[in-house]
């Protein structure tokens, strides 16, 4: 994981990867290759992809159900 710092500015971070990927699942939910095909891109690899997800699933920021489909979790639901 790419964390913020001198060497690694906020752009090039694995955070500043997250507003992607959650604006898309506030849209809707969809299945993790779907998501990808798309945010993938010059700045958004699989490694990076990968990397965003087991992050926002740590947070609780999305959750996987049973069938495979990724869910945005508000956290006011909480």
């Amino acid at each position: 994981m790419r964390l913020p710092s001198r060497v690694t500015p906020y752009r090039n971070s694995t955070f500043a990867k997250f507003p992607k990927v959650l604006s898309l699942l506030k849209e809707r939910d969809m299945y993790p290759q779907e998501l990808y095909r798309q945010v993938k891109g010059k700045n958004f690899e699989v490694a990076d992809f990968i990397e965003v997800m087991d992050c926002l699933y740590l947070l609780g920021r999305v959750e996987l159900s049973k069938g495979g489909v990724l869910r945005y979790v508000d956290g006011s639901q909480l």
